[in-house]
């Protein structure tokens, strides 16, 4: 009995115990759940990409469709393609619109060399520079960002008008130069301020002031952030309306937003496909600046602040 005891004990003792090999079920299983998971996530990117892309696509087929299907066929593929939009739309106006993108051209020049030289020295006295009343002036720089352009748009309107500015590209340019834009010196400062200070000490050992050190050794390391700056005073200059509204009332002076506008007549017909045709030609500059400033926008916007 204690030999078969012995015998039973060690046939039990000798089973082999199942264990998984590395490629086993349990990997394959959580391999499964992986790919289907990517599989969902980029099936969910591609329909909200779709949703957000669809009023442009269908803006752009809309400006090769005769106007009276514009509407009548929402699809994306057009019954009918026409070219008469682009040149009834170029040629509708006043005045051709080229005129009005070289005016829109000329505010965003004036505006992005303004906000690069006047936020870059403002944030750089904010981020290095010791002076009186420093916190309260840089408080009251913030808090310029809670004020809407509708609290201010009264004011400057009547300040502008009474020195001979109004239909001028002047107030939507010389502003700039007083650093009003404070966001972006709010996000120079913040960069300004992850630079370490040895090598301003560094420059001041050999003898550089505040100028030099300024030209010569931190505006060449905020590439990144005047990239950021400029990309973004592109966009948002090109696309205003409501300033560019109120002080160019000229046809000779309107800019490509203000002249979109003319299109839509509430009183008489609009020309829908001509409005379409304009809106896709004034998109264009922002899809290029956009696609050739993207990697410094992404690389300013996730550096700054950061040591």
């Amino acid at each position: 009995m204690t030999t078969d005891v012995l015998k039973n004990t060690y046939t039990a003792g000798a089973l082999p115990v199942r264990r998984h090999a590395p490629g086993g079920r349990p990997q394959q299983g959580r391999r499964r759940r992986g790919v289907v998971r990517k599989i969902l996530q980029h099936a969910l990117l591609i329909v909200v990409g779709i949703l957000m892309t669809y009023p442009l696509l269908w803006m752009l087929v809309g400006s090769f469709k005769p106007n009276d299907l514009i509407f009548l066929s929402p699809g994306l593929i057009p019954e009918e393609v026409t070219l008469e939009h682009y040149t009834n739309g170029w040629n509708g106006l006043t005045y051709p619109f080229g005129r009005y993108i070289l005016n829109s051209a000329t505010v965003v020049v004036g505006a992005l060399i303004g906000n690069l030289v006047s936020c870059t020295t403002a944030a750089y006295a904010f981020a290095r520079l010791r002076f009186r009343a420093k916190p309260v002036l840089f408080s009251a720089m913030l808090l310029t960002l809670m004020l809407p352009i509708h609290v201010l748009i009264v004011p400057q309107y009547i300040m502008f008008s009474s020195i001979g500015w109004v239909n001028t590209f002047l107030p939507l340019i010389v502003p700039k130069f007083l650093a009003v834009d404070a966001f972006f010196v709010f996000l120079m400062v913040q960069f300004f301020r992850g630079i370490p200070r040895e090598l301003e000490e560094a420059a001041r050992i050999d003898g550089a002031g505040y100028w030099r050190t300024f030209l010569q050794v931190m505006l060449p390391l905020t590439v990144p952030a005047l990239a950021t700056t400029a990309i973004f005073t592109f966009i948002w200059t090109w696309s205003d309306f409501y300033t560019q509204l109120v002080f160019l009332t000229k046809p000779d002076t309107q800019t490509v937003s203000v002249a979109l506008r003319n299109f839509v007549d509430t009183t008489s017909a609009s020309n829908w496909g001509a409005l379409f045709a304009m809106s896709v030609v004034t998109l264009i500059p922002l899809f290029v600046v956009f696609l050739v400033g993207q990697r410094f926008l992404v690389k300013g916007i996730a550096t700054t602040g950061l040591k």
